[in-house]
C-alpha cells in the first residue's frame, strides 16, 4: 500500500507541474506578402515596380546601385529608379498589421517621408548660394538648415543632394562666408551648420575639394576646428580631411603658406581627443600633408607627434592602428622625425610587434618604418642608427622579415625587407636573443 501511495503522489506532482508549466512562446510568422523579395524582411517602405513586383525601396535601391544591371531581380524586366512607385495601400496594411499584434512585441512601421526631388533641392541649392553671396545670414541660415535636415532624413535624400552639386554649393557659400567675415566670423554657429551639411556631401568631387582649399576656406576651417563647438570641430577637421585628401599640391594652390596652421590644429586634435572618428580625420589629414613634402613632416614631428603615435600604437584596434603607422611612416621620412623616432625607448619594439600582428597594410606600413629609422642617409647619429638596429634583433624582427619574404608581399615591400635583413645582418652578433642558425645562408646580403 506504502508503495503504491508513494507512486500515486509522484503522478500527481508530474501532473500539477505539467498543469502550471508556461506556455511555449510560438514566434511570430510574417506574412509572406509583407517581406521583401530581396532582403525577406518586414518592408518598411514598399515600392511597387512596373514589373509588378512590389519591394522595400532600401533593398530595390541598394540592388540598383550595385551597378550590376537595371532589372527587376524577380523577373528581370528593365527597372530605374525613377520607375519606382510608393505602394500606400500595402503599407497602410502592414501598418495595422504591425498595430494588432503590438501586444506580441511588433512596433509600427512609421510612415515614410516624401522624398525630395531635384527641382527641390535645386531651388533650396539656389538660395543658400544667393544669400551666401549677399551676405543675408538669416536667409542663408535657414536655406542650409532645410538642407541639412533633408539630407538627415535618409539616404535618397541624400544622394539627391550630392547628386546635384551640393558639395561644391556649401564650399563656395562657407568661403563667402569666410571671406566677408574673416576669422571671428568663421567661428560663428552659420559656418558652423554650413560645414556641418558639407560633410554630409562627402565624399567631395574635386571641384568642391578645390573650393575648399582656398585661403579664406582653410582659415575659416582651422580656426573652427581650434575654437569651435565640439560638433563644429569634428566636422572641420572631416572637412580638412575631405580638402587635403581629393587634392594635391598641382590643383590646390591653397594650402601654400597654410600647412603650419592646418598641422597646428590637426596635431592639436590628435593630443587631446574630442571622438574617435575626429583623431582618426586628423590622422589621415595630417598623414596626407607629410606625405607630400618633407618639411611638412619635419613640422608634424617638432609638434609632439611621434612619441604620441608610438605610445598610442601599443593597444590600438585595426583602424586606428593602419592610420597612425601611415602618419608615422610619412613623418619619417623626415630627419628630425627619424631622430626623434630613434630616441624613443618603444619605437622599434612596437614597429616589430605589430608585424603580421594587425593586417597585411599594417605590416607593410611597419616595415617601412623601420627600414627609415634603420638608414643612415649620412650626417645622422650612426649610433643611435646601431642601437635601434640592435634592438630590432631582440625583440624578433628578423624572424618575422624572414617569414614576409617567404609568404610574399608587394615588390616595394620586399626590397624594403630585403635591405633591413642586411643592415640587420650586419650586427648579427649583438643580438643575443637571435639564434646565429638564423643567418645561416644569409651572407650574400652583406
Amino acid at each position: 500500500m506504502a508503495l503504491l501511495a508513494r507512486r500515486a503522489r509522484r503522478s500527481l506532482g508530474r501532473t500539477m507541474k505539467a498543469a502550471v508549466a508556461p506556455p511555449v512562446a510560438v514566434e511570430l510568422a510574417i506574412p509572406a506578402h509583407f517581406r521583401c523579395p530581396i532582403s525577406l524582411d518586414l518592408m518598411r517602405d514598399p515600392v511597387t515596380a512596373p514589373t509588378g513586383i512590389t519591394y522595400d525601396r532600401e533593398s530595390i535601391e541598394a540592388w540598383l546601385d550595385t551597378g550590376r544591371a537595371a532589372v527587376c531581380p524577380v523577373t528581370h524586366g528593365p527597372l530605374r529608379r525613377d520607375d519606382l512607385v510608393p505602394n500606400h495601400a500595402i503599407r497602410r496594411v502592414i501598418q495595422d498589421w504591425c498595430v494588432a499584434n503590438r501586444s506580441r512585441g511588433v512596433e509600427r512601421i512609421p510612415t515614410p517621408k516624401i522624398p525630395v526631388t531635384p527641382a527641390q533641392a535645386s531651388e533650396l541649392l539656389f538660395e543658400v548660394a544667393e544669400s551666401a553671396r549677399a551676405g543675408a545670414a538669416t536667409r542663408c541660415a535657414v536655406a542650409v538648415a532645410r538642407v541639412r535636415a533633408l539630407a538627415r532624413d535618409s539616404e535618397r535624400n541624400r544622394r539627391c543632394f550630392a547628386s546635384i552639386g551640393t558639395g561644391r554649393v556649401l564650399a563656395a557659400a562657407l568661403e563667402s562666408l569666410a571671406a566677408a567675415g574673416g576669422e571671428n566670423h568663421a567661428g560663428g554657429a552659420l559656418v558652423e551648420d554650413v560645414l556641418a551639411a558639407l560633410v554630409r556631401m562627402a565624399p567631395l568631387d574635386e571641384e568642391a575639394a578645390r573650393i575648399l582649399s582656398s585661403p579664406a576656406s582653410l582659415s575659416a576651417l582651422v580656426s573652427v576646428a581650434e575654437s569651435g563647438s565640439l560638433a563644429g570641430r569634428l566636422n572641420a577637421v572631416l572637412a580638412i580631411k575631405e580638402a587635403v585628401s581629393s587634392c594635391d599640391g598641382t590643383t590646390c594652390t591653397g594650402f601654400t603658406g597654410k600647412e603650419d596652421e592646418i598641422v597646428d590644429a590637426l596635431v592639436k586634435i590628435i593630443k587631446a581627443p574630442i571622438c574617435p572618428q575626429a583623431t582618426k580625420a586628423a590622422m589621415v589629414a595630417a598623414y596626407h600633408l607629410a606625405r607630400s613634402d618633407e618639411r611638412v613632416a619635419a613640422r608634424v614631428a617638432t609638434a609632439g607627434l611621434v612619441p604620441l603615435l608610438v605610445e598610442a600604437l601599443v593597444d590600438a584596434d585595426k583602424s586606428v592602428a593602419e592610420k597612425a603607422l601611415a602618419l608615422l611612416d610619412a613623418v619619417l621620412a623626415s630627419e628630425e622625425g627619424r631622430a626623434i623616432a630613434r630616441g624613443h625607448a618603444l619605437t622599434v619594439a612596437v614597429l616589430v610587434k605589430k608585424m603580421f600582428r594587425v593586417s597585411d597594410l599594417a605590416t607593410e606600413l611597419a616595415i617601412s618604418a623601420m627600414w627609415r629609422i634603420g638608414k643612415s642617409t649620412g650626417g645622422e647619429d650612426e649610433g643611435a642608427v646601431t642601437r635601434c638596429l640592435v634592438e630590432a634583433l631582440r625583440v624578433g624582427a628578423f624572424q618575422k622579415l624572414l617569414l614576409l619574404l617567404q609568404v610574399g608581399c608587394r615588390d616595394a615591400t620586399k626590397e624594403k625587407t630585403t635591405e633591413l635583413l642586411r643592415m640587420l645582418n650586419k650586427h648579427k652578433g649583438a643580438g643575443e636573443c637571435v639564434d646565429a642558425m638564423d643567418f645561416r645562408g644569409l651572407n650574400r646580403l652583406s
